[in-house]
This record gives C-alpha cells, sequence and structure tokens, in this order.
C-alpha cells in the first residue's frame, strides 16, 4: 500500500479517538495528537504520507503548519478538518497545498473514499518519479512479414489479455523487452504501471532492496523508506529484464512473492500485498541453468507458465529490409538528416550478413549510416561498416583468398551466370569461413549449424582448410 504512516492532529478527543480507531482498523501506523507543537515535535522525528489536520488548535491555526509541511523535502499529504468551514477556508487551503478539504462531522464512508483518492496519488507520483528516471531508447513496433513474426504476434495476441506469468527467451538483441511491451499494452493492465528491472545492471548487494524496497535505517545510506519496485507495479506490470542473473537467496524471496503475492521490505517486518503481473526475460537456456543448479527449478517453473521463444534475425532474414528501411526513417528524425534509401550493393550485403547481434545489430548499423551518409544521399556498403562478402554472382568471381576451391568456374552454375541453390550455399560457407580466419567453431556458429554439419559440407566440396589449434582440441 502506498499510505502507511498517518499523523491525526485534532483537539477533539471523541473526534480524534474515532478516526484514529478507523485508521488503525485499516492497518494503518496511526500518531495521534491534539496540538500544533506535538505535531511539529513529530514530524522533526520521522516522516509520513499524510496528515489530518484541524484548522482551530488550542496552540494556534492549522493552516500555519500546512504551510510549513510544504517546504519540508519529504512532505506528506495534507487533509484538513474543520467544524466551520466555508468556500473562501477551502479555497485557500488548497492554495497552500492542502490535498482535500473536509468538514466535521464527516462519516466513515467519506474517510475511506479520501484514503483512496490519497493512495493513489502518492503510487501515482512514486512510479512518475521512478519512470522519470529511467533513461530509455525510444521503442519501436514488432515489425516483419515472415512467419516466424507472424507467429509471435498471434503468440501475443492470445498471451496478453490473461493474467498468466510469461518468460521470454531470446539472443541478445532479438527484442525481448519489446515483446514484453507488448504483452503489457495489449493486456487489462495497460493503463497501471509499467516497471522494469533490469537485473543484470544492478549490483547484488542492492538488487532486494531494488525488488521489494527497504525501512528508513535498514542499512548504511538508508535515510528514508523506500518503496520497491513490485510495490511500484501494484495493480500493473513489472519486468524482470535478464532474470537468470539474480543469485540464489534473492531467487528464493523472489518465488515467495510469485506464490503469495506479498513481501517485506529490507529492514521491515510489515508484510506487504502486491497485485502484479510477473514477466521476465532472459538470453539463457534456463533449462540448463537449472541442470547446472545455478537456477532454482521451482523458480524456473513459476515463471515458465507461458514461455515465448524470440527467433533470431538470421532465421527470418527476409525481415531485414523492411527493418532497416523503419530505423531508416527513425534516425532521420533523431538525428536530423535526410538519408533515401539503399543502393543495390548495400541492400545485398544487408541480406548477406548473418547478424549475430540480431535486431540491435542492424539497429545501431543502420544509425551509423545515416549519419555517415551525405545529406539527401543513398546508403552505400562503406557507410555501413559490415565486412565484406562474396558477391553472388557472376558465378566466374572469385572466392576468398585461400578458400577457394581449384577451378576459377562453379560448375553447378548455369551459362547465364545464375547461382544454383547448392552453389549459393556453398558461397555463403566460405564467405562465414573467410570472416572467422578460417576457424571451423567459430564460422559454425555465424551459420547457425553445428561444427559437425559444417565439416561434412567441407568434405563434399573436397575441401582442405587446415583445422586451427583451438578446433583440433575442440569436442562435437
Amino acid at each position: 500500500m502506498s499510505i502507511e504512516k498517518i499523523m491525526v492532529v485534532e483537539d477533539d478527543l471523541i473526534v480524534r479517538k474515532n478516526l484514529e480507531a478507523q485508521l488503525r482498523q485499516r492497518r494503518y501506523d496511526v500518531a495521534a495528537l491534539s496540538t500544533l507543537a506535538q505535531a511539529q515535535d513529530y514530524l522533526s522525528k520521522d516522516n509520513f504520507d499524510l496528515v489530518f489536520l484541524d484548522v482551530r488548535l488550542p496552540d494556534g491555526d492549522g493552516t500555519e503548519l500546512l504551510k510549513t509541511i510544504q517546504q519540508r523535502a519529504q512532505k506528506p499529504l495534507v487533509v484538513i478538518t474543520t467544524g466551520f468551514g466555508t468556500v473562501e477556508s477551502a479555497v485557500e487551503c488548497m492554495k497552500n497545498g492542502a490535498f482535500d478539504y473536509l468538514i466535521k462531522p464527516f462519516s466513515a464512508e467519506q474517510i475511506a473514499v479520501t484514503l483512496k483518492k490519497a493512495d493513489d496519488f502518492i503510487q501515482l507520483l512514486r512510479v512518475n518519479h521512478f519512470l522519470s528516471q529511467e533513461n530509455e531508447d525510444e521503442g519501436f513496433e514488432l515489425l516483419g512479414s515472415s512467419a516466424e513474426m507472424d507467429s509471435l504476434r498471434q503468440l501475443i495476441r492470445k498471451v496478453a489479455p490473461t493474467q498468466a506469468t510469461v518468460l521470454i527467451q531470446g539472443e541478445s538483441g532479438t527484442g525481448k523487452e519489446l515483446v514484453a511491451r507488448a504483452l503489457y499494452l495489449q493486456s487489462s493492465r495497460a493503463d497501471a504501471p509499467f516497471i522494469r528491472v533490469n537485473c543484470a545492471a544492478i549490483p547484488e548487494n542492492l538488487i532486494e532492496s531494488e525488488f521489494f524496497g527497504h525501512e528508513k535505517g535498514a542499512f548504511t545510506g538508508a535515510l528514508n523508506k523506500r518503496e520497491g519496485r513490485f510495490e511500484l507495479a501494484h495493480r500493473g506490470t513489472i519486468l524482470l529484464d535478464e532474470i537468470s542473473e539474480i543469485s540464489p537467496g534473492v531467487q528464493a524471496k523472489l518465488l515467495r512473492v510469485l506464490q503469495e503475492r506479498e513481501l517485506e521490505r529490507v529492514g521491515g517486518n510489515r508484510t506487504i500485498k502486491v497485485d502484479v503481473r510477473v514477466i521476465a526475460t532472459t538470453n539463457r537456456n534456463l533449462e540448463h541453468s537449472v541442470e547446472k543448479k545455478e537456477f532454482r527449478q521451482d523458480l524456473f517453473f513459476r515463471l515458465n507458465v507461458v514461455p515465448i521463444l524470440i527467433p533470431p534475425l538470421r532465421v527470418h532474414p527476409e525481415d531485414v529490409p523492411l527493418l532497416a528501411e523503419n530505423f531508416i526513417r527513425r534516425f532521420n528524425r533523431k538525428h536530423g538528416v535526410d538519408a533515401r534509401g539503399f543502393s543495390n550493393a548495400a541492400l545485398c550485403a544487408l541480406k548477406n550478413h548473418s547478424w549475430p547481434g540480431n535486431v540491435r545489430e542492424l539497429q545501431n548499423v543502420i544509425e551509423r549510416a545515416v549519419i555517415l551518409c551525405n545529406a539527401g544521399g543513398i546508403l552505400e556498403t562503406s557507410h555501413l561498416g559490415l565486412s565484406p562478402t562474396p558477391p553472388l554472382a557472376p558465378a566466374t568471381a572469385e572466392m576468398p583468398a585461400g578458400l577457394r576451391s581449384p577451378g576459377a568456374l562453379d560448375p553447378e552454375s548455369d551459362p547465364s551466370g545464375f547461382l544454383s541453390m547448392s552453389a549459393l550455399e556453398k558461397r555463403h560457407i566460405y564467405a562465414a569461413l573467410d570472416r572467422s580466419a578460417g576457424n571451423r567453431t567459430h564460422a559454425a556458429k555465424i551459420l547457425g549449424i553445428s561444427i559437425r554439419t559444417l565439416r561434412n559440407k567441407l568434405h563434399e566440396y573436397n575441401d582442405a582448410v587446415p583445422k586451427t589449434d583451438d578446433e583440433a582440441m575442440a569436442q562435437d
């Protein structure tokens, strides 16, 4: 809950005791006081989330304390209460920073409404403060016309409206956070907070505090109470990015939150209920991590309710041109330039690149190219900065030095110089070997095939490329 500690400043004993009882019944921590002096003393020693402040008090006017509260760094919301209310006094109090204005006698229902309004307002302030500190790049849509992207979008549409926990797996740069945002935006929680936690970027000794928050004085430097990311995401969605990076101790506490939807802050003993939908991402194979005892099996099962696997870009290369054109428009706007598209050679280079860094690599390549391109010009291969690849035609073009099979002509090309599929595959394999300086293990990773498959292909070509020392020791 956003409101925990409430101060009641009221000289009427019956009103004070009645209000105090209502608040304690709702499990708030309450300080019930009768004078301005007492209130000032308490405020000098502790922070409060909400203050019910009477206007007429034995030692002064409550509106003076209202003005003083507005000067505090940690200022609570103030609800003015009075038995002598006028429109003029209400307007004046609101101008001076009052959150609400109640005329006595007030009912339990009025108090409940005020508490709900204040709780929602504080939650909104905290979430907005957190989001204002986030430094995220501009997003982009789930683009692509391939069968792989169509299947991914269809799965998102089916899963998003549910409350199910989702585990998104994929290589770095495939767009895992983008898929998470799509799940959030198409869910019933789209109007509530979306809080992201980059588990890999938070030091291990701080991640528990980031997840669950801490109480004042919980550790050195904890000068004030702080809500954790799960509290900020209350009624919304939390994204646990790179979940595989958290320590076993935090894994155990996270498991409890997923099971019970409740937590305690670091240094606290108050149980806090949270209503959140959890989405987690990882670029690792968590099943392998479980087998290696690096990740809790029970937590894996809790996260893996709905698994989503994002394909690497090399699996759907037909989407590269569409993505690249979108990035040109985006970076033209960002940098105030006017790149006009790609030359045929540049487009060919983009299609032939294996994109080990996936969509993020493509994004970075296009941004650099847009910056280097002349105003109003066409992007050329020189702007892309990609490693050179052999031309696909004509058939008489030479293979990279040291990787050619005997003979200048490829027997699998027709008289027009157009390559057959087997010859095209052969050229692609040689290009990967060239890029990896003859290292077959690296070339196999670039191609997305096993080292055994690569070796068999080279045997078919009667190839005699020597193994490097590390390959000679590598196991299949």
